[in-house]
């Protein structure tokens, strides 16, 4: 694709993919790269670069955070619960808050393990009688104690990273169950691949809570949207609304909603 840019107000013809590659070697040597500055750096408006670090995170070459982005090699393995609460820690307030919405008056509903989903059971009102299915420990911990709260915890082999039960057990006691509403984290989310995950256990779990539920909702913040992982979960026709924060791409959030998932920026 051929881009007509005004560099140093003079005109000149910049293809898109040279321009993306100067972004990605920049990001590469950096560790990450800012949207302003590439602005200025590259004399292009926002809205380009924007779309340039968009294409490159379609290709799987960068991960989009809040004004930039950084290079998929600084992604590493999957990070800890304890490493990732204070990531977006804004954003995940705001998707959870937005969330309460989506909780019944009353009824079952399934909290799946992450740290959006954590949030969302600390917001959780005190008044509200429900039923409450989860694999996540740090979730158990926090809902142990409401009276509120009738607590089903799933057993199964405890992942460390995520702090989750995971395996055959967990997977039996879903199907036990059927609830109003799942709330479902995910590691990444694409039109064509859907929701995935680094670690196929998980992704295990995850796809047999989708199918315990009415409805589907997952919490994730913008950085999410455009990933994908090793772990296929379930494709975007089972998820009924993806709620993410007002940063995400509008493109993208486009592309998710013309596949029939409703989307709320929050």
């Amino acid at each position: 694709m051929l881009l007509t840019a005004v560099i140093g107000g003079e005109g000149a013809t910049v293809y898109a993919t040279e321009r993306q590659n100067e972004i990605l070697a920049q990001a590469r040597l950096e560790g990450r790269v800012e949207v302003k500055e590439l602005s200025e750096r590259l004399d292009v408006t926002p809205e380009t670069v924007r779309r340039d670090l968009t294409a490159l995170e379609r290709r799987g070459y960068v991960r989009r955070m809040h004004g930039g982005a950084i290079p998929v090699e600084r992604l590493g393995v999957e990070p800890a619960v304890a490493d990732r609460e204070g990531q977006m820690a804004t954003q995940k307030e705001r998707i959870a808050r937005a969330a309460l919405d989506e909780l019944p008056d009353g009824g079952a509903v399934i909290l799946d393990a992450g740290t959006t989903t954590i949030r969302l059971a600390e917001l959780i009102p005190t008044d509200r009688e429900l039923t409450v299915v989860t694999h996540s420990l740090s979730i158990a911990i926090l809902l142990a104690a409401r009276p509120s709260i009738t607590l089903h915890m799933l057993g199964g082999m405890v992942r460390g990273r995520t702090l989750a039960s995971v395996g055959t057990w967990a997977e039996r006691a879903i199907a036990d169950i059927y609830a109003d509403v799942a709330f479902l984290g995910t590691n990444g989310l694409t039109v064509e691949q859907g929701l995935t995950t680094p670690d196929l256990a998980e992704a295990s779990v995850k796809r047999a809570l989708i199918g315990s539920a009415r409805r589907t909702v997952v919490l994730a913040d913008h950085t999410k949207v455009g990933r994908t992982d090793l772990a296929c979960v379930a494709p975007m026709s089972a998820v009924d609304t993806f709620i993410t924060d007002s940063d995400i791409d509008p493109d993208l959030a486009d592309e998710i909603e013309a596949t029939g998932t409703r989307v709320v920026r929050a």
